[in-house]
């Protein structure tokens, strides 16, 4: 397993580390006068300058994207059993997930700081949930109701009940797809969060140190900041990842990250 879980990953770290030498050469040969791109080695520095406040917003970050995560992915697994069980959820829930789902950030932020407080977490953690809620409420839903008829038919003739059907038949086909959607969301809450950051909230965060340090011209740094929520991102999805292998044992497909 971990032997095809290396072979799996090998072709991107080659292509990342490619990348970064390239980054780097190709600013050494044209050296950009003004540019706002540092190079990896600029970057590094300043990571490793600048660690204990970094490590500290990721912290705080991590706080806001794990909570909000969780909150989010258990809202949209129960609204989808929900709306593959009841007729009247799915014409009612449904509607109203794609609604908001609509709504930009950029719009929900300030009101969510007006009503929690411009300083509360509560605020850039109810931005988190709104946006890992939607992929993983579609996914699942997708994947509950996307089963054969044969299969019902068949869970019918032992005289199974709704809920034995959903244990037994539902959910292992949906579990893929709850998975996939899971990796999306874990991207997506490390977006949503720092986004959410620059408008209110803790001023030790990740969000909040990139606006500051952006603003003084401390490109590097904020660049440095971006790395660390990179790495949060990475590590939330292979952490789905691993998830995944585990409540799949039965998927040969799994062994591979990503």
């Amino acid at each position: 397993m971990i032997k095809r879980a290396l072979a799996g990953a090998f072709p991107a770290l080659v292509i990342g580390v490619g990348g970064l030498v390239l980054w780097e050469l190709s600013l050494l040969v044209i050296n950009p006068d003004g540019f706002l791109l540092p190079r990896p080695t600029e970057i590094f520095e300043a990571f490793t300058e600048h660690f204990d406040a970094i490590w500290s917003a990721t912290i705080n970050t991590g706080y806001i994207v794990v909570t909000g995560l969780i909150v989010g992915v258990i809202l949209g697994v129960v609204w989808s059993l929900l709306v593959s069980r009841f007729r009247i959820a799915d014409e009612t829930l449904t509607p109203l997930a794609i609604a908001l789902n609509a709504i930009p950030i950029i719009a929900l932020a300030p009101i969510f700081n007006a009503w929690y407080g411009l300083l509360s977490p509560t605020s850039n953690q109810a931005i988190v949930v709104l946006l890992v809620f939607f992929p993983v409420f579609i996914n699942t839903t997708k994947g509950l109701t996307s089963v054969g008829a044969t299969k019902i038919e068949l869970m019918d003739s032992y005289a199974a009940s709704k809920w034995e059907i959903t244990r037994m038949i539902r959910i292992p086909n949906a579990m893929p797809l709850f998975f996939t959607a899971l990796k999306i969301a874990s991207s997506l809450a490390v977006i949503g969060a720092i986004v959410a950051e620059y408008f209110g909230g803790s001023q030790d965060t990740l969000g909040q140190f990139i606006v500051q340090n952006a603003a003084s011209g401390r490109y590097t740094n904020a660049w440095a900041a971006v790395v660390a929520a990179s790495a949060m991102g990475i590590t939330l999805y292979l952490v789905s990842g691993g998830f995944e292998r585990v409540a799949t044992p039965w998927r040969p497909d799994v062994d591979v990250v990503g």
